[in-house]
């Protein structure tokens, strides 16, 4: 299974965009052994609109682009639910061991997500009560899946 973040917005080169690279090569590491066939990361501009309506339309339909069909999404929305990490690591390798091509992680932009990616989501998945800057819910949800990874494959870096 592939696995492709989603992400309206640009890291910038600093301490977010290299601790999320570095969440990324370690989860290409371990996710190979266990048959994850990468971690991808397609960044989608900020929309320019005026308007948040606007905005939460073209942001929308630039990530409806990128995603295949039959594949899941999981959209990270503050209203969704906040599950533990070995939960999660419990949907990635149901998922795998279902066959599922694609796995899209989709991260809005400022306004969020719009109300149709939310529905399509199979997951919906909070990181806690608080909304969090984009920069910071990726690099968030880079660690979780790479914890996930590490929790299939029994390694010690979980420790609950």
């Amino acid at each position: 299974m592939r696995l492709v973040v989603i992400a309206v917005g640009r890291l910038k080169q600093g301490p977010e965009r290299e601790l999320a690279e570095r969440y990324r090569a370690r989860f290409d590491d371990a996710g190979r052994k266990l048959g994850f066939r990468g971690l991808e990361i397609h960044e989608i501009p900020e929309s320019r609109a005026r308007d948040a309506a606007t905005r939460g339309a073209e942001e929308a339909a630039a990530i409806s682009a990128q995603i295949t069909e039959k594949s899941i999404l999981v959209a990270l929305d503050e209203r969704g639910d906040s599950i533990d990490s070995a939960a999660f690591a419990r949907h990635l390798g149901r998922w795998r061991d279902e066959s599922v091509a694609n796995t899209f992680f989709l991260i809005g932009g400022a306004d969020g997500l719009s109300p149709d990616l939310r529905r399509k989501a199979k997951l919906k998945l909070a990181f806690g009560a608080a909304t969090w800057p984009h920069q910071i819910v990726r690099v968030m949800l880079l660690e979780q899946i790479y914890r996930a990874a590490t929790i299939l494959a029994g390694h010690p870096y979980h420790r609950a």
